[in-house]
């Protein structure tokens, strides 16, 4: 079993919030770390999987059902599915407010969260589960090779071979298209969403332009956004907001779109191996996207996550700065290259932002210094980045 970087801290909320929202997209391993964390507990714990008929059935008299447990770690596996389940939990944490008493799974973080902050506001904590990223792997660049082709969705990243990988990938797509999304409410027909889906893998790490992927699949451009919300809803897509600190500034405000997981966007653009990604134009914004995945899965909850760009003709552009409050801490300048510089524009965005330290994240082993508070950063050395 593969550790994930987040079960320590969801063992920690266990113990001091009556209930616990682990969040992330289908497959990514919500249901096997669940089980891993209440195997080491010290009380015993219930599962059920609001997809299953059986466990389904078992809550329809809810509040008769579940009292019979409490004692127990209570798993509702899918429970967007059922929600109006959620007054009840609150119900039942309000008579007895002990913690670790509700485990709630879901795949749909918008939704779950609107259902749940409605109910258990002030008694529930979330996190959210990525698929796998670098520093949950073993070490080594074959390793860290296949994690960037094949993503890290568990049952891709661990394929015995980049073709059954990308089968894997290709299934999960069809699936989440025509079952999973239209289960959630979703009723817009799968060859739509999926066309509107390969359009934004081509356009990856750019900037949302509505109106031309909107002309380009012949709707409107509230159409198109309300696709982009759906894929985004469900932890396919990244939206990334610009920064707008600097407000003499003419920037940037449309948001930078990302495929979350490298593995699905190389299948839908047919990369089928380390080969073909080699030869890619896309490999750039693909290493970018990748990059970027991994230091948002690493980033404390108290930093927040932006782009920087300005209108201007003497641009100023720099790929990612994380903030506390309105203050930039850190920025991030993303390159594939084994001898990264910094462009114009990114100079220009560090004098703007005027970050605390900025870090050059490129693909070789060693850090060292380019200017003051500049510093190049191996991807394999990303923790460095909050210390």
């Amino acid at each position: 079993m593969i550790k994930r970087r987040i079960q320590e801290d969801i063992t920690k909320s266990l113990k001091q919030f009556p209930a616990i929202g682990l969040v992330g997209p289908r497959q990514a391993g919500k249901t096997t770390l669940a089980k891993m964390i209440t195997d080491k507990l010290d009380k015993p714990a219930i599962y059920l999987d609001l997809e299953n008929p059986q466990d389904l059935q078992k809550l329809d008299d809810a509040q008769l059902y579940l009292q019979q447990f409490q004692n127990h770690l209570i798993i509702l596996d899918e429970a967007q599915r059922k929600p109006e389940l959620f007054p009840l939990l609150r119900s039942m944490i309000d008579q007895d407010r002990k913690p670790g008493r509700f485990m709630i799974l879901g795949s749909a973080s918008p939704s779950l969260k609107r259902q749940a902050s409605e109910s258990l506001a002030g008694r529930i904590a979330y996190h959210e589960l990525s698929p796998f990223t670098q520093d949950e792997i073993a070490d080594g660049k074959d390793n860290f090779n296949k994690l960037w082709l094949r993503g890290g969705y568990p049952d891709s990243y661990l394929a015995d071979s980049d073709e059954s990988a990308t089968a894997w990938a290709q299934n999960f797509i069809q699936t989440h298209l025509e079952r999973d999304l239209p289960v959630l409410g979703v009723r817009v027909p799968a060859t739509t969403l999926f066309r509107f889906w390969t359009m934004v893998a081509h356009c990856n790490s750019q900037l949302w332009n509505a109106n031309r992927l909107a002309e380009s699949l012949g709707v409107d451009s509230k159409t198109a956004r309300r696709y982009l919300d759906i894929l985004e809803d469900t932890f396919m897509i990244r939206q990334l907001q610009p920064f707008f600190g600097n407000v003499k500034k003419r920037l940037v405000k449309s948001p930078k779109v990302y495929i979350r997981d490298t593995g699905l966007l190389h299948t839908m653009l047919k990369i089928y191996s380390y080969d073909d990604l080699s030869a890619n134009p896309i490999l750039g914004a693909s290493w970018e996207g990748f990059c970027l995945e991994q230091i948002i899965a690493l980033k404390p909850c108290g930093y927040d996550a932006y782009f920087y760009r300005t209108q201007s003709a003497a641009a100023a552009e720099i790929d990612l700065v994380l903030t506390k409050g309105l203050k930039v801490e850190i920025a991030i300048e993303i390159k594939y290259s084994l001898t990264p510089k910094l462009t114009r524009s990114s100079t220009n965005a560090i004098t703007e932002v005027t970050p605390l330290k900025t870090w050059i994240v490129y693909p070789g082993e060693e850090s060292y210094p380019i200017k003051k508070d500049i510093w190049t950063l191996p991807i394999s050395q990303l923790s460095r980045i909050f210390e």
